[in-house]
């Protein structure tokens, strides 16, 4: 089917009082595994490519992009494309004519002033090429490259006055928050600030956004999205599971050398841990915002 666009899904979502998952895709395998996995249960999904996956891929782009978009076309189920966690403006020029309808901007390494400035430049350009833009606001912290951050340290969190500011200054579309959650967790230990992610919910006129969700347990997961979060994003929890999987098949195959032997397992269980999440993110019963705006 054609290509779903972001803001579409997310905002079926918040009115579902669901989410949408978005997963981060490094390689063919990864896209392929996240459309078998969302077909599987029959959910919409999102593809995520950041700008790290960009890098790994000698800095290219349009070679996975082009590769997303096929496998979106040829899916059952929607599925949208966009562009995560870029900093440079060079690449967010590229996300209209690569197919993507979204980007999340990132400029939260940055002084509140700056990631505003920043932000509100990277909106009104996006916008007038027809891109739903993302920002993210605190210390979510994890990211490759970044220094360690303790999520619970203070200031790390989103301050929901802020955040009311911010989107409204910004012009952004959605905005990740920063609750207690950090990327690249490979054990499912975090705890988040719900009584915060409330605050948020309620001060923000726009989707929020949970990043580092790989290290949320189910639970906390299906509180968030009660809480108010539309889309969630994961990542290290595809790498962890493809990874486990061709460890344990090359232990077991210590001669094998055809990749396809190994690739297609680490592939399946990638597929098997995407229908798990977008079933826990799809089946959680959402905020009940009577008397107050929909987050």
């Amino acid at each position: 089917m054609p290509l779903a666009a972001t803001g579409a899904l997310v905002a079926q979502a918040a009115e579902a009082r669901t989410a949408v998952a978005a997963f981060n895709v490094i390689t063919l395998e990864h896209v392929e595994a996240v459309v078998a996995g969302a077909e599987a249960v029959d959910a919409p999904v999102v593809l995520q490519i950041s700008e790290n996956a960009v890098k790994f891929r000698y800095g290219r782009l349009l070679p996975l992009a082009r590769a997303a978009v096929a496998a979106a076309e040829q899916a059952t189920v929607p599925v949208a494309l966009h562009l995560d966690h870029v900093q440079s403006d060079d690449l967010l020029r590229q996300a209209a004519d690569a197919g993507f309808s979204s980007v999340m901007y990132d400029a939260a390494h940055l002084p509140y002033a700056d990631n505003l400035a920043a932000t509100r430049a990277a909106a009104d350009w996006g916008h007038a090429q027809g891109l739903w833009i993302e920002a993210e606001l605190g210390e979510v912290g994890g990211k490759a490259g970044q220094a360690p951050l303790d999520a619970h340290a203070p200031g790390a969190r989103t301050d929901p006055d802020e955040a009311r500011a911010f989107v409204a200054e910004s012009g952004v579309d959605a905005l990740a928050v920063a609750v207690g959650s950090s990327h690249a967790m490979t054990s499912r230990t975090a705890t988040l600030d719900h009584d915060l992610l409330h605050r948020l919910a309620l001060a923000v006129d726009a989707p929020l956004v949970l990043h580092g969700s790989s290290g949320v347990p189910d639970g906390e997961l299906t509180r968030a999205v009660a809480g108010g979060i539309a889309k969630v994003n994961v990542g290290t929890a595809l790498n962890a599971a493809m990874t486990r999987a061709i460890r344990e098949f090359l232990a077991a195959h210590p001669a094998a050398v055809d990749s396809r032997k190994y690739l297609s397992v680490g592939r399946e269980a990638m597929a098997d841990t995407v229908s798990r999440l977008l079933t826990v993110v799809r089946t959680a019963p959402g905020p009940d915002t009577s008397g107050t705006h929909s987050p």
